[in-house]
């Protein structure tokens, strides 16, 4: 049984003491030198089925450094992990690590579900990170996780496809809908649009300069100008021929469109590549998402370590996080992967530098869209989905769909304009 969510700020107390005292400052001494650590690390993979054999190797090689810790790697999956964490907390059974979406920190972290990590061993040069992938481990003034990769969206097209249909890569939303005769005289679609997740119609909201939510001025965005003019272009796309959608199964079947060949292009991100690879090659290219009638807008994404506040074996869970999100591990999973480094020195390694797909998808990240890093962010998307299925079922306009979100939106958020 984990120790009592209730003793949890006395234990990050006595912990902080203990480790100010013991180290000096120095985020190397921990007070368990390699070989000293014991106890077992529980630790819940988020990563998808590609993923996860490669974060299951590199959990059990601390293993290998650390014999007297056993790791138990437990892989739950996206779908309802963050839900599942905070039952887990709430029972005071939860893993002593997660691997967190990095919306979900400032969440768990304001429940009391996450150990605060300032000045402990899992932080180890805090200038190392990317300022982007730091800023969603950050709630309140403490710092409750460790940045592992972070990412963006893109553009995947079949170079073949686009050859074939005489179409050169769109760089924006009105050029996808003008290229519709083109790719139809091939039987092929341009675009899938996913309509059963809506952290895919950010680029849409981006893009015509809107946002969910002014977090800063605590006022509900979504069914502004540019909110209504983002569900308006989603819903162009489809009504021109020049998209496809679902609001169910929309990973699927847009992953099974474009590897057979379907659908010349998907808004996707570095997760995708290696199934992309697989099935299209060489003929796989990767552009920035689409404009739309404003500007180009992705969002910055990624994932996180984060330590439950209860863990009763802190000392090898802190150790665990600092390998895990450590330069080495990070240069393994961007050779293995193609993910995405949270830290600065691993870009500087020369087989980081040559993978084409870190050379695209680095520079997406820099100029990517801070999402809100509120409590409540990953709350937001429900009924955002609610409201893209309307609009897409045809039971709302785009109007209607921006105006019930903005509802929505500050019933959730309370005294929020």
């Amino acid at each position: 049984m984990r120790r009592s969510i209730g003793t949890t700020a006395v234990v990050a107390a006595m912990a902080l003491a203990a480790t100010a005292c013991g180290s000096d400052g120095d985020s190397e001494d921990t007070g368990a030198a390699d070989g000293e650590l014991s106890g077992t690390v529980t630790y819940w993979d988020t990563s998808n089925e590609t993923e996860a054999a490669v974060f299951e190797a590199v959990a059990k090689d601390f293993e290998d450094r650390h014999p007297g810790v056993t790791v138990d790697y437990v892989n739950i999956g996206f779908d309802d992990a963050q839900n599942r964490f905070k039952n887990a907390a709430g029972a005071n059974d939860a893993p002593d690590v997660m691997r967190t979406e990095v919306a979900w920190v400032a969440d768990f972290a304001s429940l009391g579900y996450l150990y605060p990590l300032d000045d402990t061993a899992a932080l180890d040069d805090r200038d190392d990170f990317l300022d982007e992938a730091w800023a969603s481990t950050q709630y309140d003034g403490q710092t409750w996780a460790v940045p592992q990769v972070t990412d963006t969206l893109a553009l995947f097209y079949n170079r073949a496809l686009l050859d074939e249909s005489g179409v050169e890569v769109p760089t924006s939303l009105a050029e996808i809908e003008e290229s519709a005769g083109a790719f139809e005289e091939n039987g092929v679609t341009p675009l899938y649009v996913r309509g059963d997740d809506p952290y895919w119609f950010l680029p849409f909201l981006y893009g015509e300069g809107g946002d969910l939510v002014d977090a800063e001025a605590q006022e509900v965005t979504i069914d502004n100008e540019a909110g209504v003019a983002a569900f308006e272009r989603m819903r162009g796309l489809i009504d021109s021929g020049a998209a496809i959608t679902d609001t169910s199964d929309g990973w699927e079947n847009m992953m099974a469109g474009f590897s057979g060949g379907d659908i010349a292009m998907m808004v996707n991100g570095p997760w995708a590549i290696a199934d992309a690879t697989a099935a299209l090659g060489e003929d796989l290219g990767v552009a920035p998402v689409p404009a739309g009638g404003r500007q180009q807008g992705s969002p910055l994404g990624g994932w996180n370590y984060g330590v439950y506040a209860g863990t009763p074996d802190a000392d090898a869970s802190f150790e665990f996080v600092k390998y895990m999100a450590s330069a080495e591990t990070q240069q393994r999973i961007t050779e293995e992967l193609s993910l995405l480094p949270t830290r600065a020195s691993v870009y500087e390694v020369p087989a980081v530098q040559d993978n084409p797909m870190v050379q695209f998808f680095k520079p997406a990240v820099d100029v990517a869209h801070e999402r809100p890093w509120i409590p409540e962010a990953q709350s937001l998307f429900e009924p955002l989905r609610i409201s893209i299925e309307a609009m897409l079922t045809g039971s709302a306009s785009p109007e209607q769909a921006a105006g019930d979100t903005g509802d929505a939106y500050r019933d959730l958020l309370e005294d929020w304009s």
